[in-house]
């Protein structure tokens, strides 16, 4: 097969659809030797986003997320005689013929439409006709699953739940190797802290998490800081106003976007890894902190029992004293932190990139048949 996938997003914006795409293209290209892959590249973008026999890169001029993308992104496809297109940004061409799989991470923007903007509104509203269109549906859950046959309506057959993983650098290091990276990427972190990773944004429930750090300092007496690990995203000023009124500026560090490398100290050395978000379509942060032996207090929301199962303490996303009471329960006892430990790396084991790419091949398979 001569197989089209759209990697224009990773120009747009190199976040977690990006390294994605990019992760499960470089395990497809160890395993496939027999199809061929175009990768469908902003113009902009040079060079070839992954590097390996039988890829090629296709210039694509049509903009991503662009109210006038369609048109010409349908033409300039149907020109690169493809006999699949993959598009694990949700939206397929949808004025040309070729089969499309579709990869749909989450549906937040229609279960919390108060929580996206209105730009990304109006492009992932488009999901509806992309889910008729395609193929073959890619989930990354069970519960992207769910909400995409009860939202949208899609046939059950029609998709096929293929697991992320973390990316094989997350693994557990000693303190010192830990150390020395964050003193390389001058990066000052203390001996132990509490850990949040992920966009600051409405949708991570941050302001619960700080609410509820809050009250492990006041009513258990606590004085671990907190560092949050992301890069602002839309209302961000909503948690740093928080912070503030709370006079908790000296306690709670803002670490910004934050590269692999330094992510794989910071989750080495945390004491444990708090994740509330209130939905989540897969989860990659609490996979990342188990496959480093880091402790979790997670929510129960959306796909992230599926992803953590019994090797974290859940929580419901917004009951801010059973998260500070779960951040205490675990703080203060060694035995639990070592259990729990153990059990996340397990966990991590049973999701790998090679996985996911033999089933996306699967998958491949079913929609030109």
């Amino acid at each position: 097969m001569r197989i089209g996938v759209d990697v224009r997003i990773f120009y747009h914006r190199m976040a977690g659809i990006g390294w994605y795409t990019v992760r499960l293209l470089t395990a497809l290209s160890r395993i496939d030797q027999e199809n061929e892959y175009v990768l469908l590249q902003h113009r902009r973008q040079t060079g070839l986003l992954v590097n390996a026999p039988r890829f090629s890169r296709a210039t694509i001029f049509a903009p991503a997320h662009h109210r006038f993308e369609q048109w010409p992104l349908s033409i300039e496809t149907k020109r690169l005689n493809l006999d699949l297109i993959h598009c694990p940004d949700f939206i397929p061409p949808l004025h040309n013929k070729i089969p499309a799989v579709i990869t749909i991470h989450d549906l937040a923007f229609l279960l919390y439409p108060q929580f996206v903007t209105a730009a990304s509104a109006r492009y992932y509203g488009q999901v509806e006709e992309a889910v008729k269109r395609a193929s073959r549906i890619i989930a990354v859950s069970q519960s992207t699953r769910h909400d995409i046959i009860q939202l949208l309506g899609a046939p059950d057959n029609k998709i096929d739940v293929i697991y992320e993983a973390a990316d094989p650098m997350f693994r557990p290091i000693d303190e010192d190797a830990a150390r020395d990276i964050l003193q390389q990427s001058g990066l000052e972190a203390p001996d132990r802290y509490i850990l949040a990773v992920g966009t600051i944004e409405p949708r991570k429930n941050l302001k619960t998490l700080i609410l509820a750090y809050a009250l492990l300092r006041e009513r258990y007496n606590h004085s671990l800081p907190l560092l949050l690990a992301g890069a602002p995203g839309w209302l961000a000023e909503d948690v740093y106003q928080l912070v503030a009124t709370l006079g908790l500026e000296e306690h709670v560090r803002f670490l910004g976007k934050t590269p692999n490398r330094q992510l794989l100290a910071l989750y080495n050395r945390a004491a444990v890894l708090a994740h509330p978000a209130r939905y989540e379509g897969f989860g990659l942060p609490p996979l990342e902190a188990m496959a480093c032996a880091t402790p979790i207090v997670c929510s129960d929301a959306g796909s992230l029992p599926e992803v953590v199962g019994d090797a974290a303490l859940l929580v419901q996303p917004e009951d801010v004293e059973a998260w500070a009471a779960a951040l205490h329960q675990i703080l203060s006892d060694e035995a639990l932190q070592a259990e729990m430990s153990l059990r996340g790396v397990e966990r991590a084991k049973q999701f790998s990139w090679e996985k996911a790419a033999r089933e996306t091949l699967e998958t491949y398979r079913k929609a030109v048949t």
